[in-house]
């Protein structure tokens, strides 16, 4: 089984990360392994860390055994 790594995230209305800005939204991937989609992510977060409702996160999406 092999995963695939997406980076999604944008900026929020506030600090509870509970709603996010339309059309801020990012879904940034494929990437083949964690490694690379850390690389992307600390990019990403170097470039939008003086926003503090910005939030991106590493997620994982397992592929189905056919």
């Amino acid at each position: 089984m092999r995963s695939k790594y997406w980076i999604v995230g944008g900026e929020y209305h506030d600090t509870t990360f509970d709603r996010i800005i339309d059309g801020t939204e990012q879904l940034i991937g494929p990437f083949p392994c964690r490694d690379e989609a850390m690389d992307e992510w600390k990019k990403l977060a170097t470039e939008t860390r003086s926003n503090c409702l910005a939030r991106y996160t590493i997620a994982e999406e397992f592929a189905n055994a056919s």
